[in-house]
């Protein structure tokens, strides 16, 4: 996929925001791109791989390890999975696809977070009841790959190389098992309890690199609803799907999701999206602090990147992303 550049000095809070947060995370690389209405009008890269004198620069193949953001792809495999039949319905109970014993928890509870359940010791138990509140956990993202593997026959890395990856020629986006030069390091606490090295490459473990461009790609293919050059490429109602509401009526101040993506619907107290962001729009994040940003009602996708496993003392995380809206947004504005 190749996108028009003509840059111009419109978004220069954007790149201020994204450099000073870089400085404020001390980490060793960075970089941010904007599209706005078909073209490419903002692209910066900043610092090295590593933290060592002789690591590569970043550079526009550089591919930044983006963490939870790997879950908009797994949004996509479920989407496409519903789209094309092989699951029935958003709404299935689990137990109609995996050997557990939940008729109450459903492919919708998964996908918004409100699904209640949690892993303690080596068991799943149950937190709240399905569809009743909202809580970020990983058990969500295990069990909807299985059942993509098992309907569809593909692991989610299998669909999305097949059904986005070669027909719009990504080649810096995947999961990977081995570091490789255009791999970046991630710059983390020894004893993060959170951190993970994975061998698997089916899509379903924390082991995704994308480069930056790609990740604005990825924005942009949603953006577009699957048309590349006027084609559909990709069926529209496969975006429309994983980018709309639904989240089931949660509490007042819970986050609010499409298939795996934050959305935008209504002003929300624990929103990670910027109060001056459009409604419409959608967002992915990842704990390496990297995030892609679409905002339908403007034609953009804005993706910033770094490699910082997590933040810093006294880094302000919810403040920070929802002002990288805010400042897209106001850019946009101006």
């Amino acid at each position: 996929m190749n996108i028009e550049k003509r840059l111009n000095g419109k978004f220069a809070e954007v790149v201020t925001h994204v450099k000073d947060t870089a400085q404020a995370l001390d980490c060793s690389g960075s970089s941010m791109l904007i599209i706005h209405k078909d073209k490419i009008v903002s692209e910066a890269y900043w610092g090295k791989h590593a933290n060592r004198d002789n690591a590569r620069r970043v550079q526009k193949d550089s591919q930044f390890h983006v963490a939870s953001v790997r879950k908009s792809y797994i949004g996509f495999a479920v989407a496409y999975a519903i789209h094309y039949r092989y699951i029935d319905s958003i709404d299935d109970p689990l137990s109609k696809y995996l050997s557990v014993h939940n008729d109450v928890v459903t492919i919708r509870h998964l996908l918004t977070h409100s699904h209640g359940l949690n892993v303690k010791e080596g068991k799943v138990i149950k937190e709240f009841n399905p569809g009743e509140n909202w809580a970020y956990r990983g058990i969500n993202i295990y069990l909807l790959t299985e059942i993509v593997k098992k309907t569809t026959g593909r692991t989610v890395a299998q669909i999305l190389e097949d059904e986005v990856f070669q027909p719009l020629g990504f080649k810096e986006t995947g999961w990977y098992a081995e570091q490789t030069e255009k791999l970046v390091e991630v710059i983390r606490d020894e004893d993060d309890r959170f951190w993970s090295t994975e061998k698997e490459t089916d899509g379903s473990l924390m082991n995704m690199y994308v480069s930056t461009r790609e990740l604005a790609y990825w924005g942009y293919v949603h953006l577009k609803q699957g048309v590349i050059g006027g084609e559909q490429v990709i069926a529209k109602e496969i975006f429309q799907l994983a980018t709309s509401l639904q989240s089931p009526a949660l509490k007042d101040d819970c986050p609010q999701n499409g298939f795996l993506w934050f959305v935008k619907d209504r002003d929300v107290e624990k929103t990670e999206m910027g109060e001056r962001v459009p409604k419409g729009s959608y967002q992915i994040l990842g704990y390496t602090n990297v995030a892609a940003l679409v905002i339908p009602k403007n034609e953009t996708v804005a993706v910033r990147m770094y490699n910082r496993f997590g933040s810093t003392p006294g880094f302000a995380y919810l403040s920070n992303i929802r002002g990288f809206g805010d400042t897209v947004t106001k850019c946009l504005q101006a």
